[in-house]
This record gives structure tokens, sequence and C-alpha cells, in this order.
């Protein structure tokens, strides 16, 4: 299977793109922050300087490595349910699950290795790049010199390998019982790690009230508490998403007609499949915006007091805006990378959908309100676990809720999930609607 896991790699290399960009994208952040460890550990460095870059490796690279795991882990899915007539061919012909396992993970891992050697190069300047942000900003000395060690390297291969042979076997488990004609039950260790992530999430919050308004550290409680409730709803996704449809189906269906009743049909039989996609759209708005709204909420704080701001507040802020950004970067590539992968797929179903009588216009139309139905869905979710992180904060800094803080940012945030689900999903579909339906039909899934 070793052998046949590689030619398979080599044969068809389209098939994994997405999982080679999102391990290539995670190394890249991956390796990058941690060169600061290595940088922090080199010669003649003083000791503010060390102590910022290692609180940014370390703070950065938590985000980083969390990200990186549900980007490998969606896309992965996502590949193995696509090939699900290969595992059975496989298993039809005298395969074990054991060895379906190991070719899949071995092509994962051999995806993950190739994407970290490709970002090599990249993650050494952007390591170089961030160093020159804290020189700028007065937070690292001038005379810092840059190091790419093997810190970086071994955090980029490990977190790589991890995510990809970890999210690979549980993907390949799934589907091997599928073809088997198993039992498809929510797994038992999914509904733990849901269930832990809210509990810790919701200690992190609560522990917020146990700081003083002037701490340091008073932002990370909520951050990680807003972070872990965020991974709890994307982890528990399907289950909210059927839960709402039940609520939702007859205003839906009422509203859009027969691309609304499609959509309630389809999304409830492929709730399980959604959500991969809901998965980086709640991760995108909950950090995002807990994020943005707590330094807006410490910035407006320090201006009201006329304290002159500190190398510490200066950091933190800067750390902040790098975070957003590389969540926004990464968030988008991967929920694009994800629905462009699901929808392609889908091309069989949409000409069986034309054949049983649906107008091209109507199954666009449900691909266009599925989109819109998961963008409200992954909103609501991510905004709940923004806020529980946003409003404790704000009530021990400024014993206010959210003073002064309107909607600009959340609409920001909303507004670039939204546009990323709904186009890349609709520009998608317009193009698989191009294949003649009886062409389509004839495809193999």
């Amino acid at each position: 299977m070793f052998s046949l896991a590689i030619r398979s790699v080599a044969h068809r290399p389209g098939r994994l793109i997405a999982t080679l960009l999102s391990a290539f994208l995670g190394s890249v952040i991956i390796m990058s922050f941690n060169s600061m460890h290595d940088t922090a550990a080199g010669k003649n460095i003083d000791g503010r300087s060390g102590d910022t870059l290692t609180i940014a490796a370390s703070v950065v690279g938590g985000y980083g490595t969390l990200l990186v795991f549900f980007a490998i882990a969606s896309t992965l899915t996502v590949n193995v349910r696509q090939r699900s007539e290969e595992i059975s061919l496989l298993r039809r012909t005298g395969a074990t699950p054991a060895q379906i396992k190991l070719m899949i993970v071995v092509e994962s891992g051999v995806v993950a290795v190739v994407g970290m050697l490709l970002a090599i190069v990249p993650a050494r300047i952007g390591g170089e790049q961030l160093l020159d942000i804290f020189k700028e900003t007065d937070q690292v000395a001038e005379g810092v010199d840059f190091v790419f060690g093997p810190i970086a390297l071994a955090a980029g291969v490990s977190v790589g390998l991890i995510a990809s042979i970890g999210a690979s076997f549980l993907a390949v488990r799934r589907a091997t019982k599928a073809a088997a004609g198993g039992p498809q039950a929510r797994g038992r260790g999914r509904n733990i790690g849901g269930l832990i992530a809210f509990v810790v999430g919701l200690g992190g919050i609560g522990a917020t009230f146990s700081f003083k308004k002037t701490d340091a550290a008073l932002m990370a409680a909520p951050a990680y508490g807003a972070i872990l409730i965020s991974v709890g709803f994307a982890v528990f996704s399907p289950v909210l998403l059927r839960f709402l449809l039940g609520k939702l189906a007859r205003p839906i269906t009422a509203v859009t007609g027969a691309s609304g009743y499609l959509t309630v049909h389809n999304m409830r039989q492929r709730a399980t499949q959604l959500s991969s996609v809901l998965m980086p759209l709640i991760l995108f708005v909950g950090m995002a915006s807990v994020t943005l709204y707590m330094q807006s909420i410490q910035n407006d704080a320090l201006d009201a007091s006329g304290v002159v701001r500190s190398v510490d507040d200066k950091s933190i802020e800067t750390l902040n805006f790098v975070v957003v950004g590389i969540i926004v970067v990464f968030s988008c590539i991967m929920l694009i990378n994800t629905l462009y992968a699901a929808t392609t797929y889908r091309t069989r179903e949409f000409g069986q959908q034309r054949l049983a009588g649906a107008t091209p216009g109507q199954v666009l139309g449900m691909v266009a309100v599925e989109s819109l139905v998961l963008t409200v869905t992954g909103v609501f979710f991510g905004t709940v676990a923004a806020l529980a992180g946003a409003v404790p904060f704000s009530l021990v800094r400024v014993d206010a809720v959210l003073p002064d803080q309107g909607p600009g940012i959340w609409l920001a945030i909303v507004g670039i999930g939204a546009a990323a689900t709904i186009v890349t999903s609709v520009a998608t579909a317009h193009r698989a609607l191009r294949t003649p339906a009886v062409e389509a039909v004839s495809l193999a899934a």
C-alpha cells in the first residue's frame, strides 16, 4: 500500500492540491513565527527583545497551530469523501481497512512533507519581515539578527505531519466504515473533544473576572475562551445546522420557492459534509471579532486615561493585528478551498437534479440559498463566541458592555466571510452547470 500511495499521488496530484495548499500555508505561518524562538535564542540579544519575540512566537504559534489543524482536517475530509467509490472498489477487490488507511495516511504524509519543504523559503522571508515590524515599532533592538533554525523547522514538520496524518486517519476510518456498510454515528471522541472545548472555554471566560483592569494578561483569558467556544461550535456544527434547518425550513421554502425546497432537502442530507465549510467560517468570525473588539476597547481605554503606551502595549497591539491578518487570509483561503472542492464534486448531483426536472436556474438558486444559510449559521455562532469573550473583557477593563464600539468591525468581518462563501459557491456551481446533464451524470463521483 505504501508504493500504491506514492503512485496515487504521482498519477493524480490535482486531487490533493487543496491539501497541499493548506499544508504549505500552514507551514509558512508556523515556521515564520517559530523562527522568533530561534531569533530570541540567538547571541547578543537583550532581555526585552527576547521577551517580545518569545511572546509573539508562543501566542501566534498557538493560534496558527489551531488554524492549520482545522484547515488540513477540513480539506482532507472533503478529499476522502470524494473518494468513496474508490475506497469501496478497493474493499471489493480484497484490500483490508488497515491497508486503505495506510495508503491514504501515507499520501497525506507525503503531501505534508512537500508542503513543508516548499514553505521553507517563504517562511524565512516572512520571519524576516516580521522581525522588521517589531524593530520599526521599537519592540526589538535594531541590532538583533534574524535566525531561522531548528525550532522553526521542527515546528513546521511536527504540526504539519501530525495534523495531516491524524486528520486523514480519522477521515478514512469513517469512509471505510461507510464502504463496509457500518453505522455512521458521530464519533465519541469528537463529541468529547467538543464538550471539553466548551468547558475549558467557559472556564477561560470566567477567569477574566479574576484579573485587574491593568493586568497585562487580561486579554489572554477571554481571547482563548472565545476561541475554544468557537472550536466547540465548529465541532458540533452538523447538529447545530440540522437544528436551525428544522426551525427555518418553512420560511426558507416560502420565500425562495423550489430552490429553497431543494436547499432544505439537500442540507438535511449533507449536514455532516457541510460542517467542513462551517468550521472555518465560525472560527474566522469568532476569532477575528473577539480580537479586534478587545483591541479597540483597549486602545480607547488607554487614550482616555492619557497614559503613554508602553512597549508591552505596542507588542500586544502588533500581535493582535498580525493574528487577525493571519486569521483573515488563512481562513478565507481554507474556506474557498473547501467550498471549491465540495461544490466541484457535486457536478454529478447537479446533473441528476436537472434530469429529474430542476432547471439550471433552480439548481443555481439552491446553491445560493444554501450558501446564505451556511453564512448566517456560521456568522451567528461565531458572533456568539466572540461576544462571550469580548463582553467580559469590556466589563473588567472599562466597567461597561462594549462602550462606543459600533458594528463596523463586525460588519467588515461578516462581509468578508459572506463574500468568500457565497461568491465561491455560486461561481463554482455556475461553472459545473456548463457540463450537459447527461454528461455530468456519467462522470465518476
